[in-house]
């Protein structure tokens, strides 16, 4: 199921924050909705936001050609809206800055917003094969029968289609590997309650949900063979900014020797970022830990702390799924020739 389309000239987003009890599709058709949908959380995940924000621009440009005089001012200005919608997932920002890579000076605005339309089809569907490569990429080096612990939503509803890590579950179950899935809540907003469950239900994958909390216990009863997150940017050394509660994940599986890894598509990569100390984190509204669904579950007048991110040191992430591969450690060293185009590499474990 694609979570962004373009259909008959509006951006189609799956609203998730109606799910699991409702399917609602929002179809927008100006760029400032989409940049609402994306901060409400309505569509998320880094592939997902960056591919609605591509579109996002091209609703930009469609308003701005309206006054040619100003054309380039207003869509730059929307632009710049657009990638601050959410300030940690470098694929807003890489999405913008890639369609406005479109705009030339001696076309008209019709034929620029044309063609930052054709640019933002062009990054949907390259999300689409990317995915569909680092799935199989993950799903072929898991073994039969694991158990694999996973940390909020990564599939088809935070990506245009397939997944990321819930992708590399999905290609390792329907190639019959006998996977079982131990599916993290996901405090505050509960994605993996909410979404990974009802996607894991929706592809008939063996699953428990379990309470964040009780990630370390299962680990120290091994139960847990592999843990498979997502990423919201990776930076040049390896460090990766991902939902809240990776880093404890890192951590335990570490301390009981379980592989940690990684999977994000080549446009999560960011090598301007050179470590994770300089990664902005997002700060949400202290209403998403003191309410769930709206129901305050804490006393009037609670403060609550609710950073969306953290970062995990290089040094804790055992590989990288990557569309065009495994990369391992040194990671400053890996990450660089997988984005220049270097061979695959591979990881046995």
């Amino acid at each position: 199921m694609r979570s962004v389309s373009w259909e008959q000239d509006a951006l189609v987003l799956v609203d998730q924050t109606r799910l699991p009890h409702e399917v609602h599709l929002l179809r927008l058709t100006d760029w400032r909705d989409v940049v609402e949908a994306i901060r409400a959380m309505r569509v998320r995940g880094a592939p997902a936001i960056g591919a609605a924000g591509a579109y996002a621009v091209a609703l930009a440009a469609r308003e701005a050609a309206t006054d040619p005089a100003t054309f380039q001012d207003r869509l730059e200005e929307a632009a710049r809206e657009i990638a601050s919608a959410r300030p940690t997932a470098v694929n807003l920002r890489w999405a913008v800055r890639r369609v406005l890579g479109r705009v030339e000076v001696d076309q008209s605005p019709e034929a620029n917003a044309s063609a930052i339309l054709q640019e933002a089809h062009r990054i949907a569907e390259e999300d689409v094969e990317a995915n569909r490569r680092l799935s199989q990429i993950g799903a072929a080096m898991i073994r039969h029968g694991e158990r694999i612990l996973t940390l909020c939503n990564t599939g088809s509803l935070a990506t245009v289609d397939i997944g990321t890590a819930f992708g590399i579950l999905r290609a390792a179950h329907e190639s019959g590997k006998g996977i079982h899935v131990f599916a993290c809540e996901t405090r505050p907003t509960l994605q993996g309650a909410r979404l990974t469950a009802w996607e894991l239900l929706r592809c008939g994958i063996p699953f428990h949900l379990i309470p964040d909390s009780a990630a370390g216990w299962l680990m120290a009863r091994g139960m847990v063979d592999r843990v498979i997150v997502g990423a919201d940017r990776i930076a040049a050394n390896g460090d990766v900014a991902n939902k809240i509660g990776t880093y404890s994940l890192a951590v335990l599986a570490r301390h009981h020797r379980i592989p940690f890894w990684v999977a994000a598509p080549r446009s999560t990569i960011d090598l301007s970022t050179p470590s994770g100390e300089v990664i902005p984190i997002e700060s949400r509204d202290p209403r998403e830990v003191t309410h769930i669904g709206g129901l305050p579950i804490a006393p009037e007048g609670t403060p609550a702390w609710n950073d969306a991110f953290d970062v995990t040191p290089a040094g804790l992430v055992t590989a990288i799924v990557t569309d065009a591969g495994i990369v391992t450690p040194p990671y400053k060293e890996s990450l660089r020739r997988l984005v220049e185009g270097a061979e695959l590499v591979r990881h046995p474990s």
